[in-house]
């Protein structure tokens, strides 16, 4: 009882004191003018939205926001350092862009700069969700004076002289500054750019009038830095800018880091739950790409790993593929078969197309892979660029066959690389007689083995084209030096990859004939990146062991190693082709004397 009362006692006093401060309050502006009542009011309430801007979202600008939006606004205002890695589907370029006008009007004279590492990306949070989608509000379109979004000027101009300007990660963004740094998807800016173009943008501060009076020089604000992003690999700065964050903000300091994995979006309905089974359920369905982009998790290849992370990344500099021509393309324009898609050929060049074959009915995990291989001539003896690659899953030998005689053509290959043991027989059984296409109405020539007189006497037309190299991988030194050469010609920087699929869109993107593009079109188009980073994928989850002196790779539980085995059947005899054409090119020292 006697508890009781004391608690209660203390609640009395409690509300005393509040009716007392409220009494104090109104004899202190009694005595206002309207005018002042008016500045001492805005005052108040500036203060109160600086510090819950969740609450200045949905007071004032009238945004219904979630509860993770809110809690993340909240901190983006109360962090100088701040990381978010979060899922795609959640809202990132929604949650820069609201926290950019909160702040810009809460802040006024604020210099905010969104830097990403595409050409687009920072554009698209102007053009997209500001000017599209937010300035729907009435009392936003009412703070912001002007929009800007030419090519060379992205910009949000506010009534208060704050801006939102939009810059591409790259040495030509020198001499912006800004009080607040967002760097939006930052795993593709390189860190270089990062620290010697922007985050020298933050050299300025934000300086009230009443900051530069002396009782008033420490309220001076410190800029922000604000990271956000899916997660990646850990080879890559951004893992080692991760784990600074979260050091920091466990030690108290001034820095928040969280991270969101696509569950988060499936229940406040962002996302479908249906279209999440559907995405996982698909034939091309890629778990590393999975964990990072949806699980928001990052990976780092294992301490088995035989490929390394890095050398396979560094060598991701194609922009533009081989893109086939589709059966309307082929059948509608004669001329497009020679001049559109087929990239013109260089002096010298050989062109290769590898496979890897599964049949209808085989693993459920199992892909018939195509891979393109252009050899350009270097100092050093050829450059491989891997152009295309495409996979094909549940088809019968012929549909695959007929496929390989298509892209055969397309390409202008000089070369098949083919694997003609177990799957593979019945492939080459297929493309060793002549084949009628009904989709393209063509017929294409029949082929044959060069390199093995088994394979060549089974052909079943003896005026088949001899350009199938056949592989049979029947001893473990064969797969020792496939693996063994196509690691090394990796390190040297010998062969070239496609980029990944978030800077092909922006290339693509640049191309207005891109943006009139179906989606159907536009995702033909990003296929082959997205190919590329699968087989990357798989390429760093392989492990090895020896084995009587030789490497032995191998996958993992379920999986795949399809694109990799395609991948180094085409290198493999890629090196055979380079040994053998400069050792024809080599003049003998003695003859070159005699003739000079």
């Amino acid at each position: 009882m006697g508890t009781f009362q004391t608690d209660r006692n203390k609640y009395t006093k409690g509300i005393k004191n509040i009716y007392k401060k409220e009494k104090k309050y109104n004899n202190a502006n009694e005595n206002l003018t309207k005018n002042e009542k008016l500045i001492k009011g805005f005052k108040t309430w500036t203060s109160f939205y600086r510090a819950n801007p969740h609450r200045f979202a949905e007071d004032y600008l009238g945004l219904k926001l979630h509860f993770f939006q809110k809690i993340i606004i909240h901190m983006m205002f109360h962090s100088n350092f701040w990381m978010l890695i979060a899922a795609r589907g959640i809202g990132k370029s929604f949650i820069v862009s609201v926290f950019s006008i909160i702040f810009s009007v809460l802040y006024p004279s604020s210099q905010i700069v969104i830097a990403s590492g595409t050409k687009g990306q920072a554009k698209l949070i102007v053009t997209q969700k500001i000017e599209k989608e937010l300035m729907q509000y009435p009392n936003i379109a009412r703070e912001i004076k002007d929009i800007r979004t030419s090519n060379n000027d992205v910009r949000v101009v506010f009534q208060n002289g704050s801006t939102i300007e939009a810059v591409t990660s790259s040495d030509n963004s020198r001499g912006y500054r800004a009080t607040c740094l967002i760097l939006d998807e930052f795993r593709l800016i390189k860190e270089d750019i990062y620290t010697k173009v922007l985050r020298p943008f933050l050299n300025i501060q934000r300086r009230p009038p009443y900051t530069y009076k002396k009782e008033y020089s420490h309220m001076i604000e410190e800029n922000k830095e604000l990271f956000i992003s899916s997660a990646w690999y850990k080879n890559h700065w951004i893992w080692d800018k991760f784990k600074s964050f979260v050091n920091g903000m466990v030690k108290g300091k001034e820095y928040f880091v969280a991270s969101f994995p696509y569950q988060l979006s499936v229940d406040h309905g962002l996302l479908s739950r249906k279209r999440v089974e559907l995405m996982k359920s698909e034939d091309s369905f890629d778990p590393i790409s999975w964990m990072m982009e949806m699980d928001s998790l990052f990976y780092g290849e294992s301490e088995k790993a035989f490929f390394n992370l890095e050398d396979l990344q560094k060598n991701r500099v194609l922009v533009s593929p081989f893109q086939p021509l589709t059966n309307l393309e082929y059948i509608d324009n004669k001329e497009k078969r020679s001049k559109k898609k087929t990239k013109s050929r260089q002096e010298g060049e050989i062109r290769l197309i590898a496979v890897d074959i599964a049949l209808m009915g085989g693993q459920a995990n199992d892909a018939t892979v195509f891979e393109c291989m252009r050899l350009i001539p270097s100092s050093d003896g050829y450059v491989r660029h891997i152009s295309y690659i495409e996979s094909m899953t549940g088809k019968h030998s012929e549909t695959q066959s007929i496929r390989l005689k298509q892209l055969h053509e397309d390409f202008k290959a000089d070369y098949i690389v083919m694997d003609t043991l177990g799957n593979g027989m019945s492939i080459y059984d297929n493309c060793s007689k002549i084949l009628y296409d009904e989709d393209r109405d063509t017929e294409y020539a029949a082929w044959t083995a060069f390199n093995n007189e088994e394979m060549k006497n089974r052909a079943l037309d003896k005026n088949a084209l001899p350009i199938i190299f056949s592989v049979k991988v029947t001893k473990a030194e064969i797969n020792h030096e496939m693996a063994m050469g196509l690691r090394s010609d990796l390190e040297k920087g010998k062969i070239k990859l496609l980029v990944d699929e978030i800077n092909a869109r922006d290339h693509l993107a640049e191309k207005k004939s891109f943006n009139n593009l179906s989606p159907q079109e536009k995702s033909r188009l990003i296929t082959p990146f997205i190919q590329t980073t699968s087989m990357i994928n798989e390429m760093v989850n392989l492990e090895y062991k020896m084995q009587g002196g030789y490497v032995k790779v191998y996958e993992t539980s379920a999986n795949r190693k399809d694109r990799y085995s395609s991948f180094s059947y085409c290198n493999y005899f890629a090196r055979i082709l380079e040994r053998e054409l400069l050792d024809e090119n080599e003049i003998d020292e003695d003859d070159e004397l005699v003739y000079f």
